[in-house]
């Protein structure tokens, strides 16, 4: 039986080249267990093997921290996979990829990933109350009375037509 051999050192102050203790790891183990608790050693403690490059816990955990970019990236794999398998609104991905609904809105938006279930809002320059919506671009071009790639044009960039902000809303 071929046991680990292990070198016990300070977590606060890792330094390999002083280690508190050196042995199997099951023995080890055990005795950094009750010289932490009889409070020999008030200070914690790392099991590391010979050899072993060892960076403070602070450097140890920034190493573990996940890049936002990563994060943002996995996310909206996650909602694309779940508009793949029916889920269309932006209840149902929230729902189904546990990703906060705000954070779904927001990517949506940000990525301007498609979603079959959204409608055409518009809404008057200088009247905000006056609001049309409509679930096809055809029924909006005929009630502002615009040509559909302004409305297209304008969707992208928050701009107005004929004195309507435009929009493309997903539904929630």
């Amino acid at each position: 039986m071929n046991e680990t051999q292990v070198l016990v050192i300070n977590a606060d102050r890792p330094d390999i080249d002083h280690p508190l203790a050196m042995g199997s790891e099951p023995e080890m183990f055990k005795l950094a267990q009750h010289n932490y608790k009889s409070g020999e050693w008030p200070f914690p403690v790392r099991l590391v093997k010979p050899g072993t490059k060892v960076s403070s816990d602070a450097a140890y955990l920034a190493s573990m921290k996940q890049d936002p970019k990563q994060g943002e990236r996995e996310d909206i794999k996650a909602i694309r996979q779940a508009h793949k398998h029916g889920k269309h609104t932006l209840r149902e991905l929230a729902d189904s990829t546990a990703i906060g609904l705000n954070r779904v809105k927001d990517l949506v938006h940000k990525y301007s990933l498609p979603l079959t279930n959204d409608y055409w809002r518009a809404e008057k320059y200088n009247n905000p109350d006056e609001v049309i919506a409509y679930q096809t671009l055809a029924r909006l071009c005929e009630k502002i009375d615009a040509p559909e790639f302004s409305i297209r044009q304008a969707s992208m960039s928050n701009g107005i037509v004929n004195g309507y902000y435009i929009s493309r809303v997903p539904k929630v």
